[in-house]
């Protein structure tokens, strides 16, 4: 099958994914492996391998085809995935997470409370998942909004959009990581990460703004109930205590900003073709698996400074078990993408290069806006729509890394668009804050889409200039 009935039969089978996942509930690794699986068989890829008259295999069969794309993630990306949520985790388990925000708070807190809850968010969700982030920070938001007077509902709002642009913008989250893997740009994560920063700008401040808007229209019983402002310094004191001995504040930041500046030296050291030995040296710690294993490093560093190195093992065991379905979903998309690149589909899209060309930037982010409305997770956008998108990025005229990261981003826009009831994360944000899942529409479920919207504009302006 080729043309515009395989176009078709695309359509139909992302749309019958969707429904899978979303409406029977059945797991994104499983829906996602029975889709590339049917659609590679519709698609033309032979049962097994076809070969030459020499014995060579000449076409994959659609076993081969399946294993190649699945064994391509644990070979590229696994590690630097592992590796970045073990760091979140310490930082989360040692009370590093809280050194951060609190610092940051300590700098800008009272002067402009929406601003530092929302900073603090940001920052903490780049090595730790907006949930864990939302449920460690959320005294320290409470806390801040009775000190300030401020809103609680404005708090609210902003802390979870700083966390929430981290998650899908900027590595060493699973999900950007996944998807810049799935893309092929795995080795030029920095690129990411500064776009990641750049893009994170638009989404931020658009979320700022609305958060003080939405603050002055709704109110909750957090703004309602009589200020106990001894009972909050109790709470905010409790949680303190609760990590015991906290590390310094360097060594909170310490397993974070090591790695992005080896990868930077790394780009600097390939950008001016240093060579000899200080061009190996700057290219081996300059490369994503090695620059996030010296973040390790100084994480276990974190973990001893506190007396708590026995931990290690646990923590680790529990980095696995929070790891292991983002990495079989993210093999699951480039199981789909392989299957994808293996049809006649790819041959249609580069002979109709220039009408997918006009859509640019636009394709991916609406099929992971889809994905995202759809099943709720903004990992399983990510890492799916990576998946689906990695064929067409010569036909969308995404090609250099730059180009590509940008699709990373475009993704990114895409996977926060938007948060409702069928995300978790809503309902963190609701429970923790006692809103009602109305005020939760007009708070998360509004600022995710003006949030996403904003992104997606920016990013189409960037390409403008780097296209």
């Amino acid at each position: 099958m080729t043309g515009i009935p395989l176009i078709i039969v695309f359509v139909l089978a992302i749309a019958l994914m969707i429904f899978m996942i979303s409406v029977w509930k059945i797991h994104p690794f499983i829906s996602i492996m029975l889709i590339a699986l049917g659609f590679g068989l519709i698609g033309g890829i032979p049962l097994v391998n076809q070969l030459d008259a020499d014995g060579e295999v000449e076409v994959n069969g659609i076993a081969t085809v399946i294993g190649q794309g699945f064994s391509g993630t644990f070979t590229s990306i696994g590690i630097v995935i592992i590796l970045g949520a073990l760091i979140g985790l310490v930082l989360e388990k040692t009370g590093g997470a809280f050194q951060i925000a609190d610092a940051l708070v300590r700098v800008i807190g009272r002067k402009r409370p929406v601003l530092a809850t929302q900073l603090m968010g940001w920052i903490v969700s780049i090595p730790v998942f907006c949930d864990s982030g939302f449920v460690i920070l959320n005294p320290i938001r409470r806390a801040l909004a009775r000190r300030t007077g401020t809103s609680a509902v404005a708090m609210t709002v902003a802390l979870s959009a700083g966390l929430y642009t981290a998650h899908v913008f900027i590595p060493p989250t699973p999900g950007p990581i996944a998807a810049a893997n799935t893309l092929g740009i795995g080795d030029n994560l920095l690129v990411v990460i500064g776009l990641g920063l750049l893009v994170s700008i638009p989404s931020l401040t658009v979320s700022y703004f609305y958060a003080l808007y939405i603050g002055k229209r709704i109110r909750t019983d957090e703004d309602d109930e009589i200020a106990d402002d001894a009972m909050l310094e109790q709470a905010y004191d409790d949680l303190r205590t609760s990590y015991g001995k906290l590390p310094s504040v360097a060594n909170s930041f310490l397993p974070i900003v090591v790695p992005i500046l080896l990868m930077a030296l790394g780009s600097i050291g390939s950008v001016f073709e240093w060579d000899g030995l200080l061009g190996d040296i700057v290219g081996f710690f300059g490369t994503p698996i090695i620059a996030l294993a010296v973040g390790v490093v100084f994480a276990v560093v974190t973990l001893v400074s506190v007396t708590r190195g026995k931990e290690l093992y646990d923590i680790t065991d529990e980095t696995l078990r929070v790891v292991g379905p983002i990495l079989f979903i993210t093999a699951a998309g480039s199981v789909l993408g392989r299957v994808i690149a293996s049809t006649d589909m790819v041959v249609f899209i580069e002979d109709n290069a220039t009408s997918f060309s006009s859509i640019g930037l636009f394709f991916p982010f609406i099929i992971s806006a889809i994905l995202k409305t759809a099943q709720g997770s903004s990992t399983v956008a990510l890492v799916t729509t990576a998946g689906i998108v990695t064929p067409t990025l010569p036909a969308l005229g995404l090609v250099t890394p730059a180009e590509i990261a940008l699709a990373v981003m475009a993704i990114g826009a895409g996977a926060m668009t938007v948060s409702h009831a069928n995300d978790s994360y809503f309902w963190v944000v609701t429970n923790f804050t006692g809103m009602t899942p109305q005020q939760g529409y007009r708070t998360q479920t509004t600022v995710t889409l003006l949030m996403g919207v904003t992104s997606i504009i920016f990013i189409w302006i960037l390409g403008l200039f780097i296209i």
